[in-house]
């Protein structure tokens, strides 16, 4: 995805992801704290994952950034995992299966404390800088590990919260975040999943941000244009709800909260190959 805030210089941008993450961490600690001990055992829509699973990976990921070392643990070879970094995520739930939800609650805010107060008192200045420590090797600089945290932990908030039946958040400053990052795929989505040719246009009028316009280009990449165009191949008009279950490969939008004009089968394909993120 590209980052449509380059031109913000690195230190204020870094610290706008750093302050939208940690209203994050309050925001889903603050929901996981009104839950029952029979909620936390309520199955998500993440294949294999329950409430406790899903606040195992955030306490397991924000303890490894901030300082605590690699976790390991046998995790067999579960039917929902795929891939190396879904073996590697599967290890935080693992470990703590035997630990008490006010245990794993107090775990998230412990770590969180401590990396928010050393990012505050020595805030990152170059987004293309290599962070240390950062979880399973993964070679992330500043931007990307930045901005992936507070889309992580919001999105495992509204896991939570479906599984749950408490709706809500869709209006904090990570909802916005998280829909506006995930839109910026949509042009890769265009030109490399669907294989749209050259020169076909998406509009996205998505709910509480401005509308987003990509096309492929000669070379066959999505790119984002600067105006909207009148009549585009496709209009996707949706709510923020929508859009994040969508493109965050999560469970169908509910019934009219999302529109489709133009081409049809067009439109189709791309919400077939809407999700980014698992």
């Amino acid at each position: 995805m590209t980052d449509v805030s380059s031109a913000v210089p690195d230190r204020d941008l870094l610290r706008g992801y750093v302050d939208v993450w940690w209203q994050a961490i309050n925001d889903f600690t603050e929901l996981l704290e009104e839950l029952d001990e029979q909620e936390w055992a309520t199955p998500t829509d993440l294949p294999g994952w329950d409430v406790k699973a899903v606040a195992s990976h955030i306490a397991h990921l924000e303890s490894i950034l901030s300082g605590a070392p690699e976790e390991t643990a046998e995790v067999g070879e579960p039917d929902h995992v795929t891939g190396l970094m879904g073996l590697y995520t599967e290890i935080g739930v693992v470990t703590r299966r035997g630990a008490s939800p006010d245990a794993i609650i107090n775990e998230i805010r412990s770590a969180a404390t401590a990396r928010h107060t050393r990012l505050l008192a020595e805030p990152p200045t170059d987004a293309t800088a290599r962070p240390e420590p950062i979880f399973g090797g993964v070679g992330w600089d500043w931007r990307t590990l930045l901005r992936n945290r507070p889309l992580d932990v919001w999105m495992h908030e509204q896991d939570v919260r479906r599984a749950v039946d408490r709706p809500g958040g869709m209006d904090s400053p990570a909802a916005r975040h998280t829909a506006e990052y995930l839109a910026e795929s949509l042009g890769y989505v265009l030109a490399k999943r669907v294989g749209a040719p050259s020169g076909t246009t998406v509009v996205l009028e998505l709910g509480g941000s401005a509308p987003y316009a990509f096309t492929v280009d000669d070379a066959g990449r999505g790119e984002r244009l600067p105006e909207i165009p009148a009549g585009p191949d496709v209009l996707l008009r949706m709510d923020r709800e929508a859009f994040v279950r969508l493109a965050g490969g999560r469970c169908e939008p509910d019934p009219g909260t999302f529109e489709i004009a133009g081409d049809r089968d067009l439109a189709g394909r791309i919400l077939d190959a809407m999700a980014t993120t698992p």
